[in-house]
């Protein structure tokens, strides 16, 4: 089996929500035979669903990551590359291109953007494959910057990488020894920043689409209440731990 595929299926098993599911066939299998094990699956699944769809745990966990590094603002220092990290899109030329992106892309695609109009020196440089669409996610996005106005020949893409870790190797020897800004979603940048220090490349980071905008605010009791949303972002939290955590082991073993 291809190991790409592979690093997905396993990933996609041990989120939140899969574990539950998981937990709830074992109880219902064992039911008849177990079931005091099954109720204590059941409870189990229950305690799991509701700790990461409460929204004061999705919260703590998500800043913890999204805080590493700041928003970027302008300096004097001149840029060569923006990068810009892949995340996907499907294509559907009914749509104009900047509806095909998903949001983690849109996200990302408008910071660029806006660091491009502070540094009209630099060139950007689009990443990521296609996945099951015959346009890559590097293209989609380019196709959308130049639509709002970047001119087609600031922009570089590479087409072919299908995950950060590939990126950063990809993407290392292009900029070595230039100065270039990393753009990506904030729960995704102390990952990124660790694969592009393997690499020898120290960029600049430009954090976007933060999960947990205000985590100071006051809140009322509606907050307390548990959602998918908050489900979906403990989900990514987990994702994005695992991954670091996956990192340095690597690291132990180099």
């Amino acid at each position: 089996m291809d190991l790409f595929l592979l690093k997905k299926i396993i990933t996609v098993l041990i989120m939140p929500i899969n574990i539950v599911l998981l937990l709830l066939i074992f109880s219902l299998i064992v039911h008849n035979k177990k079931p005091k094990q099954s109720i204590k699956g059941i409870s189990l699944a229950l305690i799991i669903l509701l700790i990461s769809a409460f929204p004061p745990f999705s919260d703590t966990v998500m800043t913890a990551i999204e805080n590493d590094y700041p928003p970027y603002v302008k300096t004097n220092v001149p840029v060569d590359y923006i990068v810009v990290l892949g995340c996907g899109h499907n294509t559907n030329a009914e749509l104009p291109v900047t509806s095909q992106l998903k949001t983690c892309s849109l996200q990302r695609m408008v910071e660029a953007l806006r660091i491009y109009q502070l540094h009209p020196e630099a060139r950007i440089i689009t990443s990521g494959y296609g996945g099951h669409n015959l346009v890559s996610n590097a293209d989609t996005v380019k196709q959308s910057l130049v639509l709002l106005g970047v001119p087609e020949q600031k922009i570089i893409t590479e087409n072919f990488p299908k995950d950060t870790e590939e990126e950063a190797e990809l993407i290392a020897p292009r900029v070595q020894g230039t100065q270039v800004i990393l753009v990506t979603n904030a729960d995704h940048m102390p990952r990124s920043m660790n694969y592009f220090h393997e690499e020898g490349i120290f960029p600049i980071a430009a954090p976007t689409g933060y999960w947990v905008k205000n985590p100071e605010s006051s809140k009322s009791w509606p907050y307390y209440v548990p959602s998918s949303k908050k489900l979906d972002q403990s989900t990514i939290a987990w994702y994005e731990s695992l991954g670091m955590i996956v990192q340095w082991f690597k690291s132990l073993l180099n």
